[in-house]
């Protein structure tokens, strides 16, 4: 696969945070299947018990709206990309990933970050719909998308995958996006210990275990503004209404729900924004104090 041309930054969606500008890369909605799946506890009369989710974040039927896509950003002179998708051209067993063909290369480039820009790699865990960007095929074999780059995951989660039991189709996903970073020598993997890691100053990683081990949040701080990026510790925004709702690939559920519920506690009333890493458009908001939980205000792109 050839990296498309440079081109001049287009509009992308993006927020400001004091200097920081972070784009929303888009790769694909995810279909509508996939809300009863992933979240099973999100039926949809509870989902209709929240107004305030529609029409962005589900439809009139109750079913969710999820999406996949990356947080680009340039912070401490670092040009940093948060999670890189699913992927193209990649053999899964879920068929909403199978095989993609989408253009988020070019709408990263088009962003202003070309592949071979990308100075740093996030990985908020490793699974399939995370890392799939992490490489392309090219010549028969699976390389390195951003050659220039330092990928960077969580120790605790290189280790316990390490040591698991994986069913076919995850030793695929290894095979072909992580494994071959690794022996690139790109992988950096950090130890994220409870009050969380900084990679340089203004950008942090929470540790939000759960959804898997050694799972992290990812947050930006610039000239007193912040911002911080969910990954999968929050897939939806009904989960800020109903923190007990996990998902069905949580490891461990209950230390999910807790991740989350500190999170979320951390955030209630602030200034923060939360870019939700699988939240439909417009993907930004304050969480708020609603009916004994939680909901999220949305803001839209620009500055906050």
């Amino acid at each position: 696969m050839s990296t498309p041309p440079a081109t001049a930054p287009t509009a992308t969606p993006s927020w400001t945070v004091g200097d920081v500008t972070v784009h929303r890369i888009d790769e694909v909605p995810l279909p509508p299947a996939t809300g009863p799946w992933l979240l099973p506890g999100a039926t949809p009369d509870v989902v209709a018990g929240q107004d305030w989710l529609r029409p962005h974040f589900a439809d009139d039927e109750g079913t969710l709206r999820i999406d996949s896509h990356s947080f680009a950003f340039t912070i401490g002179g670092l040009r940093v990309l948060v999670d890189t998708g699913i992927g193209n051209g990649k053999e899964r067993a879920n068929p909403a990933w199978h095989d993609l063909d989408t253009d988020y290369l070019r709408g990263l480039t088009a962003a202003g970050f070309p592949p071979d820009s990308v100075d740093l790699v996030i990985l908020t865990h490793l699974h399939a719909d995370h890392v799939g960007w992490n490489t392309q095929k090219v010549g028969g074999d699976w390389v390195p998308t951003f050659p220039h780059a330092r990928y960077l995951t969580s120790r605790t989660e290189r280790e316990f995958w390490a040591g698991y039991d994986m069913e076919e189709a995850r030793v695929q996903m290894f095979r072909d996006s992580v494994i071959p970073v690794e022996e690139a020598g790109l992988l950096d993997l950090v130890d994220v210990p409870a009050e969380g890691a900084d990679v340089v100053p203004g950008l942090r990683l929470l540790p939000t275990p759960g959804h898997t081990p050694g799972h992290v949040a990812v947050e930006l701080t610039s000239r007193g503004r912040t911002a911080v990026i969910t990954g999968d510790c929050i897939h939806h925004p009904v989960q800020l209404a109903h923190p007990t709702i996990g998902a069905c690939v949580d490891i461990d559920p209950q230390q999910s729900e807790t991740s989350r519920r500190t999170l979320l506690g951390s955030l209630a009333d602030t200034d923060t924004l939360v870019l939700g890493t699988h939240f439909a458009p417009p993907t930004a908001g304050h969480v708020v104090l609603h009916e004994g939980g939680y909901r999220l205000s949305p803001v839209r792109t620009g500055s906050y």
